[in-house]
């Protein structure tokens, strides 16, 4: 029998671990989490061999991963490709006892699932499927208020209004050029000029050289910038903001800083693909985002919680 917790099953990448947690938080079961980390060959497979999961997944277990064995939980949330076949896998040995989420397009049969949260803008349909705008994330009007009181004395010596930066990096879709980071850096200093705070940080994929260039260009009175150090102040600066700048490679960037009803400003880089550009016209077309053109305009609309409305699917589906 499933025992009453959910497990956060991922390869440990923060992006798509915070997708599993979020929506694991929402759902209220008590969570554990899981990483796990397949060995060779099958850490360079893709998501499936020739429309089926990997055979015998458990068998391709890294030492280093934590263990995925029985008894299995009531709810199972994953994410990431290398996650797809163990959950495929699981669904059957647990014999329908554990109800199987699995977050983004796993590229197989939705029916290897018991249920599926693809972005909108990736075009999946099906019985089993709830696609969202946007992604899964941990932000909440409660988290951001606990952010708010812990790092209000952080920021509190920045002008107003303050501007949050999120700078993402280099992707397959997008590139982030000297020209897009010699703008931007331009685009700040005029912003600063004009009283603006800036509060900025930048992701795992930002090259070193680019994040070099941004500290070098702008610190100084007014900017506070994230070295990289504890506490993470993300949560903080999304919900201190009076707006938010974010660059356009990174859809959960995007989502998170959509669910605090904030401004969200869209950095344009280098190229682009079909999805993404899919998903930054459904943004603006909800009125949550706009493309920075240096400016800061002041709009409202209603937080994106995507995240609570995928909750309340599960909890009805498992009587919760």
């Amino acid at each position: 029998m499933p025992y009453e917790v959910t497990w956060v099953v991922t390869d440990g990448r923060k992006g798509m671990e915070n997708q599993c947690l979020g929506l694991a938080e929402a759902v209220g079961l008590p969570i554990e989490v899981k990483h796990i980390h397949p060995g060779a060959p099958w850490k360079w497979l893709p998501e499936s061999l020739f429309g089926h999961p990997w055979p015998a997944p458990f068998m391709a277990l890294g030492g280093d991963s934590d263990n995925i064995a029985a008894p299995w939980p009531r709810l199972w949330i994953a994410c990431g490709r290398l996650t797809v076949a163990y959950s495929a896998a699981v669904k059957k040995r647990s014999a329908g006892g554990t109800f199987v989420v699995q977050c983004q397009d796993p590229r197989l049969n939705p029916n290897y699932f018991d249920l599926v949260v693809p972005p909108l803008h990736d075009g999946l349909t099906g019985d089993n499927v709830l696609p969202i705008l946007g992604s899964p994330n941990i932000v909440t009007p409660q988290r951001l208020a606990e952010a708010a009181d812990a790092f209000r004395e952080t920021f509190a010596d920045l002008p107003r209004p303050l501007a949050t930066v999120l700078i993402g990096g280099p992707s397959h879709h997008y590139k982030m050029t000297g020209a897009v980071v010699n703008r931007l850096i331009f685009e700040l200093k005029e912003l600063k000029k004009q009283g603006t705070g800036l509060a900025i940080t930048c992701s795992r994929r930002t090259p070193p050289q680019v994040r070099e260039a941004i500290r070098a260009q702008l610190s100084g009175s007014g900017t506070y910038f994230w070295d990289g150090s504890d506490p993470n102040p993300y949560l903080g600066m999304l919900a201190l903001a009076d707006h938010i700048l974010v660059t356009e490679d990174s859809t959960n960037m995007v989502t998170e800083a959509a669910g605090t009803g904030k401004p969200v400003h869209v950095i344009r880089l280098e190229g682009g693909s079909p999805k993404f550009d899919t998903f930054h016209r459904q943004m603006i077309a909800r009125d949550i985002t706009r493309p920075f053109h240096g400016d800061l305009e002041t709009w409202h609309y209603e937080p994106l919680q995507e995240t609570q409305k995928v909750a309340e699917e599960i909890k009805k589906r498992l009587n919760l």
